[in-house]
């Protein structure tokens, strides 16, 4: 089974991007998947979540408005809008399938971690 996260780079402040979730091995279809983040010297920490029929999302309130989470199921894939960067959205972004269905918002929910990519944004 694996995660495998896509989509980070270099931006500008106010730039945006989209990051991708790609799963193989199983679905997780029936799984809450989310995202998180750790920037250097910092815990990792929550950004977005979606439950497993994509009815419910949460978000860290710093993103909210600026970043948008979704899934494909028939690609078994997951997504983030990521809108207006910030300096401080500058970290390494982990897509993360949780035990549960509902919403996931902390890392002892998660089951699989996917490799990470690296957000730089530059002021």
């Amino acid at each position: 089974v694996q995660l495998q996260a896509s989509g980070g780079g270099l931006v500008q402040a106010g730039g945006s991007l989209r990051l991708s979730c790609a799963a193989s091995g199983r679905t997780f279809n029936n799984n809450a998947m989310g995202w998180f983040r750790q920037a250097p010297g910092k815990e990792r920490e929550f950004v977005a979540s979606i439950s497993w029929n994509g009815h419910i999302t949460r978000y860290k309130e710093s993103v909210e408005g600026r970043f948008t989470i979704s899934r494909g199921y028939a690609e078994n894939t997951m997504y983030l809008q990521m809108n207006t960067l910030k300096p401080e959205d500058t970290a390494v972004y982990y897509c993360a399938a949780a035990r549960g269905s509902a919403v996931v918002s902390t890392t002892t929910s998660v089951i699989y971690w996917g490799q990470g990519t690296l957000v730089t944004v530059s002021s």
